[in-house]
């Protein structure tokens, strides 16, 4: 009887564990760079990639019209002196590019189309780790709290816990299972 409530618990606590799991997938964002203006001549990257916190597992939707631009994912010197003849580490050209932030790192992007570069059509930005006490990107100097971080379709951003968060809240929850 008391090996059946065991088994019960801990397959409880293996659920939770996995529920934990698949809510802090959803709980990634999706930004679409540009927002309104997508990815396109005389936007401001270095402004638009200002207002966000990027973490791990977030998603780029880089959207123009096939043929008329591209993206690459290129190495910092490659940024700064827009010439894709060397350090390219991506290269994106259907038109509605999805790139997964996978690590956390300094990403830098460029479109390659002669001119595009140089005209503005870069950023970089700085991936973190997943984390719940993330802090917006402008905090106020007075006394009152920070607005909450609304994402492009006006929901409020969150983040869940990240996997490890999850496997360590069950791994201490197996020993107090055994001693109940």
């Amino acid at each position: 009887m008391e090996d059946s409530k065991l088994c019960r618990y801990l397959s409880f606590c293996m659920i939770l564990t996995v529920l934990g799991l698949l809510v802090n997938d959803a709980a990634s964002e999706v930004y679409t760079v540009g927002d309104s203006d997508e990815w396109n001549s005389g936007v401001n990257y270095g402004v638009w990639s200002q207002k966000y916190n990027f973490s791990v597992g977030d998603v780029l939707a880089f959207k123009y019209i096939k043929g008329q631009h591209n993206t690459y994912e290129v190495t910092e010197s490659t940024f700064r002196s827009c010439d894709t003849s060397t350090g390219v580490l991506a290269k994106h050209t259907s038109g509605n590019d999805q790139v997964t932030l996978t690590e956390a790192k300094k990403y830098w992007f460029v479109c390659s189309v002669s001119g595009h570069c140089l005209g503005g059509m870069r950023f970089g930005i700085t991936v973190k780790e997943s984390n719940t006490t993330e802090s917006p990107p402008l905090a106020p100097q007075s006394g009152s709290p920070a607005p909450p971080q609304i994402n492009d379709n006006g929901a409020q951003a969150t983040r869940g816990l990240s996997r490890w968060d999850y496997l360590i809240l069950f791994g201490v929850s197996i020993p107090s299972c055994l001693v109940w």
